[in-house]
C-alpha cells in the first residue's frame, strides 16, 4: 500500500535517525543541479512502466525496508510508488505529496540571541537557503519582518510563536532569486511596506514607503537604521539593528559576498563589483568587531546541504570573522572585481522574478513557485 508524506515530515526524516531510502525520479540534469540530502537517483517518467527494472531498483536502493519517492511535483514519483507496491511487498512505500515543489516551501525558525530586550527570529527556507527575519521589541511586542518570501504564513507563524505583532515590513532590495512576499504581507496586515529610496530608480511599480540613507525606524524600544549598501543591486539596504546586529541581505553572506551582475548588465558588471567593494570596506567592515552579521542567504549545495551551518541552527557570522577569515575580503579592489566577474551560474528565471518583484508582471501562486524551483545561486 502506498501512502503520501508531507514535505515537512520528510524534513524530519532527513534530519532524524530513521533508516529509509529517498528515491528521486527526476531527469538527471534536474537531480544533479539540486536535490535533497541523501537522495538516490532513479529516473522514472510519469508514463513509464517498472516492468524489467525491479532488479535495477533493488540495486539502486540497497538494503532498506522503507522507500520514499519524490519528483518535481509528485506525479512520476507517485507512479513509481504505486507500481512498486504492486510488484513487491518487500518495502514500506511512501510518495512525497507535491514533490520538490512542496519541498521548496519547507521552513525552519531559529532564534538569534542578541541580548535582553531584542527578539530576532531567522526564518530559513531550507531548499533555497533564503533567510528572512522577524525583529521585535521584547518590551512592547512590536516587530518588523525583513525580506519575507512569498510563503508569508511562515513569517506570521514565527512572529506569533515569539509573542510578537508585526507592525512593518521591509524588503532590503528588489530580489532576483525568489518572489518577495513583502508587499502581500503588508497588505494582509494593513501595515507599512518599506523599500530603500533608490528602488524608485528601478521602476518599482508596487506601492512602498521609501527608506532614506541612515533613516531610523523605531520598533517599540528598538531602533532599526537603514544603511545604503549598493553593489549586489543599486537599491540595496542593510539594516542595523539596535547597534548589535547587521542584516546584510545579499551584500555579505556567512562565507561569501553577494554577486553583482543580476541587475547590472554584463558591461556594467564591473560597476556593480566596484560599488560592492566600496560598500564592504567603507561601510560594512568599518563596524565594530562584535556586530553580528545576519545574512539574507546561505548557499545550498547541489546535494541540498547548507554550506554554513544546518537548517534550524542560526546562520550568522560577525564583522570580525568576516574581516579576518573571508578570502574575498582580503583581496585588493582589482582582484575582487575580477573574482566577481566569475560569479557562476545565475539563478533560474531571475529576470522574470525581478519583474514580478518590481510589480511589472503578475503570476498565479503556482506559477510563482515554478519560477523559483532550483538552487538560489545568489552568492559570488
Amino acid at each position: 500500500m502506498v501512502t503520501t508524506l508531507t514535505a515537512d515530515r520528510l524534513a524530519e526524516l532527513v534530519d532524524g535517525d530513521e533508516p529509509f531510502a529517498l528515491v528521486d525520479t527526476r531527469p538527471a540534469d534536474s537531480f544533479e543541479s539540486w536535490h535533497i540530502p541523501g537522495a538516490i537517483h532513479f529516473p522514472f517518467g510519469p508514463e513509464e512502466e517498472l516492468d524489467g527494472r525491479l532488479e535495477e531498483f533493488r540495486e539502486t536502493v540497497g538494503e532498506t525496508e522503507r522507500v520514499v519517492t519524490i519528483c518535481a511535483k509528485g506525479i512520476s514519483s507517485g507512479t513509481l510508488a504505486t507500481q512498486l507496491a504492486s510488484a513487491t511487498d518487500e518495502y514500506e512505500i511512501q510518495a512525497v505529496d507535491g514533490g520538490m515543489k512542496a519541498w521548496s516551501g519547507v521552513y525552519e525558525a531559529a532564534e538569534i540571541d542578541l541580548g535582553d530586550g531584542l527578539v530576532v527570529v531567522q526564518v530559513q527556507r531550507r531548499a533555497k537557503g533564503c533567510l528572512g527575519y522577524v525583529v521585535g521589541c521584547e518590551a512592547t511586542g512590536e516587530a518588523v519582518v525583513v525580506d519575507a518570501t512569498a510563503d508569508i504564513e511562515a513569517f506570521e507563524v514565527a512572529a506569533e510563536e515569539a509573542g510578537l505583532t508585526i507592525t512593518a515590513v521591509i524588503d532590503t532590495h528588489v530580489h532576483a532569486d525568489h518572489v518577495s512576499g513583502g508587499r502581500e504581507l503588508a497588505d494582509t496586515l494593513g501595515i507599512p511596506y518599506y523599500l530603500g529610496e533608490h528602488a524608485a530608480d528601478r521602476d518599482v511599480q508596487v506601492e512602498f514607503t521609501p527608506l532614506a540613507r541612515n533613516e531610523v525606524l523605531e520598533i517599540g524600544e528598538c531602533e532599526l537604521k537603514a544603511l545604503y549598501t549598493p553593489g549586489h543591486t543599486s537599491d540595496m539596504l542593510s539594516v542595523f539593528v539596535d547597534g548589535r546586529a547587521l542584516l546584510t541581505a545579499d551584500t555579505l553572506h556567512a562565507g561569501s559576498t553577494g554577486r553583482t551582475e543580476l541587475e547590472f548588465s554584463d558591461d556594467e558588471g564591473e560597476t556593480g563589483a566596484r560599488l560592492l567593494y566600496e560598500t564592504l570596506h567603507r561601510t560594512i567592515l568599518s563596524m565594530p568587531d562584535d556586530v553580528v552579521v545576519l545574512p539574507g542567504h546561505v548557499a545550498v549545495t547541489a546535494d541540498g546541504e547548507f554550506e554554513h551551518g544546518a537548517p534550524g541552527e542560526p546562520i550568522t557570522t560577525t564583522i570580525r570573522a568576516a574581516r579576518t577569515e573571508m578570502d574575498a575580503l582580503q583581496l585588493e579592489e582589482e582582484a575582487f572585481v575580477d573574482r566577481l566577474a566569475e560569479a557562476g551560474e545565475k539563478p533560474a528565471n531571475y529576470e522574470e522574478i525581478i519583474d514580478l518583484n518590481r510589480g511589472v508582471t503578475s503570476k498565479s501562486p503556482d506559477d510563482r513557485v515554478e519560477l523559483e524551483l532550483g538552487p538560489n545561486n545568489c552568492s559570488a
